[in-house]
């Protein structure tokens, strides 16, 4: 028999607008091996309830013994409705839908933070502070992607436990003169301009957009004829940008990284996250060299009187594209909890 053969199998999900990832895993002593992970489309044309019909095979020698499901939107009383996709789900109803096993729905946000301090050293990328440190006390997580997603740790004394946000739709907070110029430009296009506005794939083709339009720098003739074909924008920024070919690029690109460390400055005050800030999401690992220039830290360290305190917060960027299910995972057994 193979070690943990009797441990319970639990099931967890990363539930997003375009496409569900979703995994088996056996629960031993506190450590969760991947059995079968299987990611699908979002169709909008199922039900939730046949997707997870669809990907437990009647030939699966166990049944799960627990589920967790992390989603993209907020989640209220153990309900949530999807911010970009029609789907409804309810624990109680998938809970009857799964023989009546627990089921726990969670952010995703909150499941990436409870992943963060279990990530292996080869996941993480130190961006400023202490690169070693034991991650005890309270943990931030700022996650640019589609959107941008944040969720902090509670730490009790001896564990942590998850605390979802919705702290990217928080008014942005313009440092200086530039910011203010920002602020206006976005003021003008969509009303309430929020940190998401800027931090996330939009955002980044937006900040290019005020910089061309507003500050004045010309655009380069390549750049704006890849825009034609290309599906993500943001991506032909940021390639610009990180080859040190377009002078507009780079500009937005750190524009992104000061913001986005004003951002994390921020939630790190409002924590005390004294245990460490993580940077998750799609578009940090992409955008990595950016992150480490320096203009990220600066503006994160920009505090005033508090500035000695964050200096002593270790920042990492976090690799784990996984981080949402590995976190739905823990929430499943249990494990998110326990001291690290």
């Amino acid at each position: 028999m193979s070690r943990g053969a009797g441990a319970p199998i639990i099931l967890a999900a990363d539930v997003g607008g375009t496409k569900t990832q979703l995994g088996l895993f056996r629960a031993d002593t506190g450590t969760l091996e991947p059995l079968r992970v299987e990611t699908v489309p979002s169709d909008p044309a199922l039900s939730f309830v046949e997707v997870l019909g669809r990907f437990l095979h009647p030939s699966d020698t166990a049944r799960p013994a627990a589920a967790c499901l992390a989603v993209a939107g907020p989640v209220v009383a153990q309900r949530v409705t999807m911010t970009n996709h029609p789907w409804v789900l309810d624990a109680s109803e998938l809970s009857g839908a799964l023989a009546g096993i627990p089921v726990r729905i969670v952010n995703d946000l909150e499941a990436t933070a409870v992943a963060m301090p279990h990530l292996p050293a080869s996941r993480l990328v130190a961006v400023a502070g202490p690169t070693e440190h034991a991650r005890r006390g309270n943990i931030a997580v700022v996650a640019p992607g589609t959107g941008l997603g944040c969720a902090s740790l509670y730490w009790d004394g001896t564990r942590h436990h998850p605390v979802a946000s919705e702290g990217g739709h928080g008014d942005f907070a313009p440092r200086d003169d530039r910011e203010i110029a920002l602020w206006h430009f976005l003021h003008e296009r969509h009303g309430h301009v929020s940190w998401e506005r800027i931090l996330s794939g939009p955002g980044i083709v937006a900040l290019y957009t005020f910089v061309r339009d507003v500050v004045g720098l010309p655009e380069s003739a390549p750049v704006r004829a890849r825009f034609a074909t290309a599906p993500d924008p943001a991506a032909v920024v940021s390639h610009a940008a990180l080859d040190d070919e377009d002078p507009l690029s780079g500009a937005a690109l750190d524009l992104f990284a000061r913001v986005l460390g004003a951002k994390a400055g921020n939630l790190a005050l409002e924590i005390m996250a004294v245990g460490g800030v993580f940077i998750a999401g799609g578009i940090a690992p992409k955008v990595l060299p950016a992150l480490t220039r320096g203009s990220l830290r600066e503006a994160f360290l920009d505090k005033g009187r508090q500035r000695a305190l964050l200096e002593r917060l270790p920042i990492h960027v976090s690799l784990e594209s996984d981080a949402p299910l590995l976190g739905a995972a823990r929430l499943a057994h249990g494990t998110a909890s326990t001291s690290v």
